[in-house]
Parts: C-alpha cells; sequence; structure tokens
C-alpha cells in the first residue's frame, strides 16, 4: 500500500488552542486537518465539573472568525463553552479526525510524520495544540495507598451531590480548588478544609462592573517592577488582609509568580466570602497519610473522610516530541507563537501558558500568528493562495472518527443537537 500523499499541515488536539489553529489556517489556505485521541472536540472542557465558568468575561473570550452567542450570558458556563467549541468547528468547516491518538511525531520526507495506530499522516507542518491540562497529576504521597478515606483527582469531580454530609479536604488553593471548596460549602458538605502549600494571589472577578483580567489586557506588557505594585494596592483595597484566616499577602508580585511559575492568580467566585464565614478552613500543605488521617507539612495529622486533589495536570509532550529536542527542563516547549525551534522547522506550539489576559483570547492571537508564520512558508512566494485555489481533499470540512473514514461521524452530530441545556 503507498503511503498517503501529505497534508499541508496537521493540527494535534480539537480543544480551543487546535480548533482556533486550524480555522486561521485555513482563512490562509493551509490545507489542515485535526486529529484527537478524543470522541468528540473539547474532551478536556467536557470533563471540568458541573459549575465551572469561564473566568474571561465573554466578550474577552472569542476565537478568531465566530463570535460566542450573546445567549450564553456574560461568564459563559462549561456546557456552553463545549457548545461553543461544537458550533466553531462546524461553522469552520473544520476537516477533525476523532479517536485518532498520536503517538510521535518524526521527521519525514515531507517534513513531518505523525504517527498513529490508525495510520501515519505525513505533513509538510505540525500545530501541537494537545492542551494545558492533559494527563491529571497526583503526587505520590506516602502512605496514600493505605489511606482509608476516598482520595480522588479533581478532575473526577463533578459536583458536591456525593459528598454531602461528609467531610472533606481539598489539596491545592488555584482556581479549581478554591472553586470545588465552594461548591462543597454551598450544597451540603459536612466540613471544608483546603490545605495550601503557598499563599494564592487573589483577585476579583470583576471590580465596578469592569472585568478584572480585562485589567490584565491592558497591563500584560509592562514589566513586573511596574504590575506588581499596581496589583498590590488593588489587593489592599479589594481583598484585604487574610493571614488571620491562614492567608498571608504574599511576598511576590503576583506577574512575577505568573513568569516564574505560570501560576495565575485566584479568581474569587464565592471563595472569599466562604473563607470569611468561616465555611472553609485553611490547613498546611499535605505531605501524606496515616491510616485515616492526612499528614500535613506542620507535622499534625487530621482526620479526613475525603481527599480531594486539585494538583494539577502533566502536559505529557515527551512521548511526542521529546526526542526533537523542542521541550525545557519543566516539559513544556521553548518556543511558543510563532516561532519555532530550529532543530524543528514548521513545527508550532500552543496552549501551554497561563496568560494573564484571558487564555481563549491568547489563543486567538497565537492562531492567527502561527497561521500567517506556515502560510509564508509553506508557499514558495511567502503568501499563501487564495482559498478558492486551494486542493481540497475528499475528506475537507467535517468531522470524522478516523483518518480514512469517508462519512461524517452521525455520534458527532447527535451531541451537538442533544446537549441543550439552557445557558449559563
Amino acid at each position: 500500500m503507498s503511503s498517503p500523499e501529505a497534508r499541508e499541515a496537521v493540527v494535534i488536539g480539537a480543544g480551543p488552542a487546535g480548533l482556533a489553529a486550524a480555522a486561521m489556517l485555513r482563512r490562509r489556505g493551509v490545507d489542515a486537518v485535526v486529529v484527537d485521541r478524543a470522541d468528540a472536540v473539547a474532551s478536556s472542557w467536557r470533563g471540568h465539573y458541573d459549575r465551572l465558568h469561564l473566568h474571561t468575561v465573554r466578550w474577552l473570550s472569542h476565537l478568531p472568525g465566530y463570535r460566542i452567542p450573546s445567549r450564553y450570558g456574560r461568564w459563559v458556563a462549561r456546557d456552553d463553552v463545549v457548545r461553543y467549541l461544537e458550533e466553531y468547528a462546524e461553522h469552520h468547516r473544520l476537516d477533525v479526525r476523532l479517536n485518532t491518538p498520536v503517538t510521535a511525531v518524526d521527521r519525514g520526507d515531507a517534513g513531518w510524520v505523525v504517527r498513529s495506530p490508525d495510520g501515519d499522516l505525513p505533513a509538510r507542518a505540525v500545530v501541537v495544540a494537545t492542551g494545558h491540562n492533559h494527563t491529571p497529576q497526583l503526587p505520590d504521597w506516602p502512605g496514600a495507598d493505605a489511606f482509608t478515606g476516598e482520595l480522588l483527582h479533581a478532575s473526577r469531580y463533578r459536583n458536591a451531590k456525593p459528598f454531602a454530609g461528609r467531610s472533606v479536604l481539598v489539596v491545592g488553593c488555584g482556581n479549581t480548588g478554591a472553586e470545588i471548596a465552594v461548591d462543597l460549602v454551598e450544597n451540603g458538605a459536612r466540613e471544608v478544609a483546603i490545605a495550601v502549600r503557598t499563599s494564592p494571589h487573589i483577585i476579583l472577578r470583576e471590580r465596578y462592573g469592569i472585568p478584572s483580567l480585562a485589567l490584565g489586557v491592558l497591563f500584560r506588557h509592562l514589566p513586573p517592577r511596574v504590575f506588581d505594585p499596581v496589583a498590590a494596592v488593588m489587593r489592599k483595597a479589594d481583598v484585604g488582609d487574610l493571614t488571620a484566616y491562614g492567608l498571608p499577602t504574599p511576598k511576590d508580585g503576583l506577574y512575577e509568580r505568573i513568569l516564574r511559575d505560570d501560576a495565575i492568580p485566584l479568581v474569587d467566585v464565592g471563595f472569599l466570602a466562604a473563607l470569611k464565614a468561616g465555611q472553609v478552613t485553611v490547613v498546611p500543605g499535605v505531605v501524606g497519610f496515616d491510616d485515616s488521617h492526612v499528614v500535613h507539612s506542620d507535622g499534625l495529622p487530621r482526620p479526613a473522610e475525603v481527599v480531594i486533589a486539585a494538583t494539577g495536570y502533566k502536559r505529557c509532550l515527551e512521548p511526542l516530541v521529546g526526542h526533537l529536542g523542542v521541550l525545557g527542563p519543566d516539559g513544556r516547549p521553548t518556543v511558543r507563537r510563532a516561532q519555532t525551534h530550529p532543530s524543528a522547522p514548521r513545527m508550532w506550539f500552543t496552549g501551554y501558558t497561563n496568560p494573564i489576559s484571558g487564555m481563549f483570547r491568547e489563543l486567538g492571537i497565537d492562531a492567527k500568528r502561527i497561521a500567517r508564520a506556515a502560510a509564508a512558508q509553506l508557499n514558495d512566494r511567502g503568501t499563501a493562495a487564495p482559498a478558492s485555489r486551494q486542493r481540497q481533499s475528499p475528506l475537507h470540512g467535517g468531522l470524522r472518527s478516523s483518518p480514512y473514514a469517508r462519512d461524517e461521524s452521525p455520534r458527532y452530530r447527535s451531541t451537538a443537537r442533544t446537549e441543550s441545556a439552557p445557558p449559563g
């Protein structure tokens, strides 16, 4: 059997980053196919907890080429984000191959070969967009295997119903941990504690009707020495001193921490009220387990029926591209946006940072820059051919369940129709 013809571009990942990149490539006349291991687009968003909303206001969260409908409200709910991404793929007529896992990207005759158990895909260019939240990361805590309570990663949390009347410890005071703690308080957990290793920076979701992350758009190009004093004044006025509640004001700057640790601030959606009302108790970080108790960094064991670990995710790019020399010691790509690594020409990465100005907004900016660079490099004259002259694959314009499927996926179409809960 002859090898399949090389595509101009393969985008790995059918989340917001991958869909935006593919849409902008298509706009530039680049023939791109999107591949994803899941059976639907936006698989990570489908797996998040029920009450989740975008922390960026709707008008700062559009992906390029198709706006989020106003009926989804000011703060877009998880289910509506999923619906929007389904609509986005349909609007741009993207060629999405679902149920297509990628095991590695290797160099090939055309430039790259995207390896998959379903068949290799040669490509002149590759965009890697597998997501910031790829694989749940659970710390290797001593004694965790013998813990007599229930231990789960936050990725398995959907709502508070299974935990009503129970004592729950949430580990991690990022946005996920804080919001899960609020959800537990509001929906019947007997007691809720949150284990904090490093006191978080906290901002209000909006101030005087102005979304706080809109300020991130205005100030994101300022250096930390300018940005952080402004953020400190705002925290003092908006949040106050939380030392009495176990959360002293951080000594480092908000933007300094973002640049150093890739840790965005906690956006308050009820956590401060629950904390000040005594409904959430702050305890030291977790170092291990002892039978029915959790051992904390202060050396004291405390009983817990349920432990929910909001301890983040691994990007897991090493098997995919680690052999190409494009990753740093932290496993993240060493290049971003329209940049490419010297050892990996025509390979772009998107979606591996936590921008202060909002993830969706920055993904859209990245998508446009990547598409512009890809079109220039793939076309001999430096600009892409008009879309009307683009060579169309017989598979172009639909969502597929495998690399060689010929019919549109009925299951995807059904999902798009039946998941029609009222907008949040």
